[in-house]
């Protein structure tokens, strides 16, 4: 851990401190920011070596998961994996164990096996291992999607994979959820737009609401019969309304929308996430359409388009119309802020901070602020705070993935400035 007190600005608030936490001469960085890898105290929290911001190469035996602590970021990290393959990691939200997924698959061969260990290296056990086809699917599992999901009792976790057989053209990708008590797996969603599906699990306590997951649809994506993504039909793709966003009960019933998107103009980017433990989503919603004209510190201008926060609830599914879906409720968070142009983002477990960062020039510069919410569905989000700039390439290696330690006291932030993917964390927003 390295004090960075030159990472803050004249515009950086009093009182702040930044850290890099990592300083190795290989890449390292924090996992994606909707992650549930932080104790549910906010002292503890998983990042990963040799890895970059949307997650790492299976076979590369120099990734690792490890645990630091927030409150003494100097103390050496606890080392959680050493085997080869590790992936999709989480923390259970009673914080008494490390989740993560071996991938040893191939197309159509291998296994994967869900694991788990104490935070404190030991009881390492094996829960399940999948090694034949899933009840519904004509072929393995195969590709494991880099980040996992895990319910708010700590009893069931959910990812994503391919399952192809390599001879079929638009094979289906599908989301398992496994139940960790049974030690069963069931596919609850299948077919080829499935491919990206960042699991959520609603972080509600409540019985009914805890059995949601938020899941992605990337409409129109094409893949060889080896899994290959030839058109991944994201929010922009020409020619098509791109990407929409879902709940689904974890049983596989009670599909929904969120009204976001698909009406010809706004588009999904494709980061979402819900506010804390409420049953409210947060998107970031394009209109290539609205441009604004921005100035940077040198004088230049460009036009850019906005990129809005917006929240909604679910409702009952009537067609992938996203905005235009019946009943619909929806509320602009960022309405009030004067350039728009927002990327990624992160809440606290009690839905009332936030963290985002803003590009209002593409190539230039990453901005991180946080804010407060106010009433749900009513308010936009209100007393907007520049941070700092991270300093981070645009690059999709390289992302800045901000989100906020549970209790909201703390960000979190990628950054290549020092040449080298790093992870970073700031103190003091209290």
């Amino acid at each position: 851990m390295i004090s960075r007190p030159d990472l803050l600005d004249r515009r950086s608030p009093a009182g702040l401190e930044v850290f890099q936490l990592t300083h190795e001469a290989i890449p390292s960085c924090h996992i994606y920011m909707e992650a549930q890898i932080f104790t549910p105290d906010s002292k503890r929290f998983v990042m990963h070596r040799s890895a970059h911001p949307h997650g790492s190469n299976r076979h590369d035996p120099a990734h690792r998961y490890l645990l630091y602590n927030a409150e003494s970021p100097g103390d050496q990290p606890v080392p959680l994996t050493d085997e080869l393959g590790p992936t999709a990691p989480s923390i259970s939200p009673d914080g008494k164990w490390f989740y993560y997924f071996q991938d040893q698959t191939e197309l159509n061969a291998g296994r994967l096996s869900l694991k788990r260990v104490r935070l404190d290296g030991t009881d390492r056990e094996t829960i399940l291992v999948l090694d034949t086809p899933l009840p519904g699917a004509k072929a393995k599992i195969s590709m494991i999607y880099p980040l996992s999901t895990i319910s708010s009792d700590s009893k069931r976790i959910a990812t994503s994979g391919f399952f192809g057989d390599g001879k079929t053209n638009l094979a289906p990708w599908g989301m398992i959820v496994c139940d960790i008590e049974k030690a069963t797996a069931d596919l609850v969603l299948a077919g080829p737009s499935w491919c990206n599906v960042h699991p959520q699990y609603c972080r509600s306590l409540d019985p009914i609401a805890s059995h949601d997951i938020m899941v992605q649809q990337n409409h129109d994506n094409v893949c060889d019969p080896d899994g290959n993504i030839r058109i991944l039909c994201g929010g922009r793709s020409k020619g098509a309304a791109g990407a929409d966003i879902h709940v689904i009960r974890d049983d596989g019933s009670n599909f929904r929308n969120l009204p976001w998107g698909r009406d010809g103009l706004e588009y999904c980017q494709g980061h979402q996430c819900w506010r804390g433990r409420g049953t409210s989503a947060i998107s970031t919603c394009g209109l290539p359409d609205q441009i604004v004209t921005t100035t940077a510190a040198d004088g230049s201008t460009e036009k850019t388009s906005t990129e809005q926060i917006v929240e909604g609830v679910a409702a009952p599914f009537d067609g992938h119309v996203g905005l235009r879906t019946t009943g619909a409720r929806r509320n602009v968070l960022s309405r009030t802020f004067e350039q728009p142009r927002f990327f990624h983002f992160a809440t606290d477990i009690a839905g009332k901070r936030f963290v985002t960062d803003c590009h209002p020039h593409r190539d230039r510069g990453c901005s991180l602020y946080i804010a407060e919410f106010g009433r749900e569905m009513q308010d936009p989000l209100d007393h907007w705070v520049y941070l700092l700039d991270t300093r981070t390439a645009f690059w999709k290696s390289m992302h800045s993935h901000p989100f906020l330690s549970p209790d909201g006291k703390c960000a979190f932030f990628n950054s290549d400035e020092s040449g080298v993917l790093q992870g970073y964390m700031i103190r003091g927003l209290a």
